[in-house]
């Protein structure tokens, strides 16, 4: 079981246990209910303790921060190609065509959650940090514990988690540059569909152009806030649908078999180790047949 230790220091003496859990080793109100059923989830100087224990300098707290064994995700073994793992997190380079999460409407379906699963030896279920449409290939972060997907949930949207995606528009866009600020609903008569709608969240996409041929434009896209497909709806709401989208623009799966979105730069902070992680996932040949590019993007990007 994955533990942290927490040595109390002369300024903690006389802190509660549940205060030093809160504030020192970012344990939310729910993680500490669990660790409390829990034979081992919380020690003090090695023995269970009541939360409501006063440390004293140099005490050795000691917390579970792995999940027990759920079997809500069933294991099923599939090809992953996995960019950076530790103890604590697994980010894998998506293909498309695939859905990270299982669908109630088709059960029988292999997703990434059974894939990573598998992975993670069948006995804990995965936690996806964001989540990325079937359709959208690249990097993807999954952490190992219920406590470690909290942390990072609370880092998304700041500066201590960034996303980079690459799409590749319809037309030329114009101007090559721009912030697209509307707000998000759900499509009226649709379970999935989304829509520019008054009432809808606060959405907000950054966006550059890169390169373009006559048809095509390559825009780094950088969503500041977290909606479903935000970025699909946000760039046709404003006349430049990604190729091949089937939801928002036009289908063409003679040209490539979906909306050409990838997520290609990834930056966070390690919740347990408190480095910088950043990773880059190069551009898939499908899109990349859609524009003439260098071998890599560092040119451009």
């Amino acid at each position: 079981m994955r533990t942290l230790t927490y040595t109390a220091t002369p300024a903690d003496e006389g802190r509660t246990v549940q205060n030093i859990l809160r504030r020192e080793l970012a344990c939310s109100e729910s993680h500490i209910s669990r660790l409390k059923r829990r034979e081992e989830g919380i020690l003090l100087g090695g023995m269970r303790c009541y939360v409501t224990a006063r440390v004293k300098a140099g005490d050795l707290l000691a917390v579970e921060i792995g999940d027990l064994p759920d079997g809500h995700i069933v294991p099923i073994a599939y090809p992953l190609d996995v960019i950076y793992e530790d103890d604590d997190l697994l980010i894998l380079n998506k293909p498309a065509g695939i859905s990270v999460h299982q669908s109630t409407r088709d059960p029988e379906e292999i997703t990434l959650e059974n894939a990573v699963c598998h992975h993670l030896g069948g006995l804990i279920s995965p936690h996806p940090v964001s989540r990325l449409d079937r359709g959208t290939s690249g990097l993807i972060a999954f952490a190992k514990s219920g406590y470690v997907h909290e942390r990072l949930r609370r880092q998304m949207h700041t500066s201590a988690y960034a996303r980079v995606y690459l799409g590749i528009a319809c037309g030329i866009v114009t101007p090559a540059s721009g912030v697209v600020e509307l707000p998000i609903g759900m499509a009226e008569g649709s379970t999935f569909q989304r829509a520019i709608c008054d009432g809808g969240q606060r959405a907000r996409t950054e966006y550059e152009t890169l390169t373009a041929n006559e048809q095509y434009t390559l825009l780094r896209l950088v969503p500041r806030t977290g909606r479903t497909h935000q970025l699909r709806l946000h760039m046709s709401a404003v006349g430049y649908p990604l190729a091949g989208d089937w939801l928002y623009g036009v289908e063409d799966r003679a040209l490539i078999a979906r909306p050409a979105l990838h997520s290609y730069e990834l930056s966070l902070t390690h919740p347990i180790a408190g480095k910088h992680i950043h990773l880059t996932a190069e551009l898939p040949e499908d899109m990349r047949r859609l524009i003439d590019l260098p071998k890599t993007l560092e040119e451009i990007t």
